[in-house]
């Protein structure tokens, strides 16, 4: 690899960088609060290889033409570009929640919560608020949660979102398991916004023993997978 080939690559693995952050494909690799620092990381790739061009310019105008190649390794570089371009990988779904125990973890405090109308709360919102304070608050009100269904090895449904530290490869599943009027026919990882009402039921995780909260469902609806499928309320 020259150096006018490793330019080349970092420009285009730069400008690869700057198009996911600039849309939402980011989202499928990092938490929306990273987003800054992915457009830094292309800015500052952009410019190395426009000043790696400058500066192999300034050599042959000079006539110093001492061939240096870096090793042949260096070409892996096109591999995380090729993946970046070419391959935009869904978000985890119902395999890795079922596989995975749940997240859930006591928040330091909730919001609190309105007076009237539904409740539209996130999914780990509702999970923490069921577990940990004992649905205070939550009793006799509709609440409205949306996330994608995840069937264990007996077929009981879920709620299911994954929860980011820092990126997907760290993602976690919160899981509310689903009861009352559930939908006959119910597609893992296809996502549901679900109405329903606190119920007091638990059980335990098959994979860890974390805490899994139900919510009683009283409808449910099909929608359209969000543009940021993850979850980052559980650990703010």
């Amino acid at each position: 690899m020259n150096r006018q080939a490793q330019s080349a690559v970092l420009f285009v693995l730069g400008a690869a960088l700057l198009h996911a952050g600039l849309t939402d494909l980011y989202l499928r690799y990092v938490k929306a609060g990273l987003r800054p620092l992915v457009l830094a990381a292309g800015a500052v790739l952009i410019a190395t290889a426009l000043a790696t061009a400058w500066y192999e310019w300034r050599a042959r105008a000079k006539e110093d033409e001492h061939a240096h190649r870096e090793p042949r390794v260096s070409w892996l570089l096109v591999l995380p570009l090729f993946a970046l371009i070419l391959v935009a990988p869904p978000a985890l779904g119902s395999y890795s929640a079922m596989r995975t125990g749940t997240a859930l973890q006591q928040s330091y405090g909730y919001a609190k919560l309105p007076q009237s109308g539904p409740l539209r709360l996130g999914l780990a919102d509702y999970a923490g608020r069921a577990v940990y304070e004992h649905g205070r608050g939550l009793e006799g009100r509709q609440i409205v949660i949306t996330g994608f269904v995840a069937l264990d090895h007996s077929g009981a449904p879920y709620l299911v979102r994954m929860a980011l530290n820092c990126c997907a490869a760290d993602a976690q599943p919160v899981k509310v398991g689903l009861t009352g009027k559930i939908p006959p026919v119910l597609k893992p990882d296809g996502w549901l916004q679900v109405t329903g009402t606190y119920t007091a039921k638990r059980t335990k995780d098959t994979v860890n023993g974390g805490p899994i909260p139900y919510l009683e469902i009283t409808q449910a609806k099909p929608v359209p997978t969000p543009h940021d499928p993850y979850d980052e309320t559980w650990n703010n």
